[in-house]
Formats: C-alpha cells, structure tokens, sequence
C-alpha cells in the first residue's frame, strides 16, 4: 500500500515535469512564429529548448526512477544546456555581423566583433 501511494506521487510529479516542458515548447513555438526578426526568434528558441527539454527529461528520469538510463538522460541534459546556448549565441553573432539592415531593428554596438569571427 505504501509502495503504490510513492509510485503514484512519482507518477504525478514526474507528468508535471512533462507537462510543464510541452507548454514552455509550445510557448517557445509561438514566440518563433510571432516574433519579427531573427535575434528575437533566437532567443526564444534558445530558451525554449534549454528550459522545455530540460523540464521534460527531468520528468522522463522521475518516471523511469533511479537507474543507468536515469543517468543517460541527466547526461544528455547537461549536453544540451551547454550546446544550446552556445550555438545560439553563435548563429545570433553571425546575425549582428552579416546583417547591414540590423540597426533598423534592433540597438547594436559601435564594433560588430568583425575580426572575432572565423
């Protein structure tokens, strides 16, 4: 009896994980749609991937309990949280340095890191 009241809380919490990452994605979904221009859309993006994967694999390791898989999964959440952002800040900083029309948009700084890009 005390066993099926813990799986069933870990069931809860571990669905509100889940639940919790699809509406952040979705969220992020809606962002990249509505939003103008490029950088905006980035950031949404970036964010939503980080946070909204991150709440649903956290939510996959609640429901599968503590095993190998578990780590697998914690494994790839730190893989993802720290490519995501830098492959956004990335495509973002291509954006700034490649796009001449960029100060009709948005504020950008005097130099545009020109000779930091390769």
């Amino acid at each position: 009896m005390k066993m099926a009241i813990l799986d069933y809380i870990r069931l809860v919490v571990g669905a509100a994980f889940i639940i919790i990452g699809a509406v952040i994605l979705v969220i992020q979904l809606i962002g990249i749609f509505k939003l103008k221009d490029l950088l905006s859309r980035m950031h949404a993006a970036a964010l939503g991937d980080t946070i909204g994967i991150g709440f649903t694999l956290i939510g996959v390791i609640i429901l599968t309990g503590l095993n190998f898989t578990s780590l697998k999964i914690a494994l790839i959440i730190v893989f993802l949280w720290m490519a995501s952002p830098v492959s956004s800040h990335l495509i973002s900083r291509l954006e700034v340095v490649t796009n001449e029309n960029l100060e009709e948009i948005c504020e950008v700084p005097e130099e545009k890191w020109e000779d930091d890009i390769c």
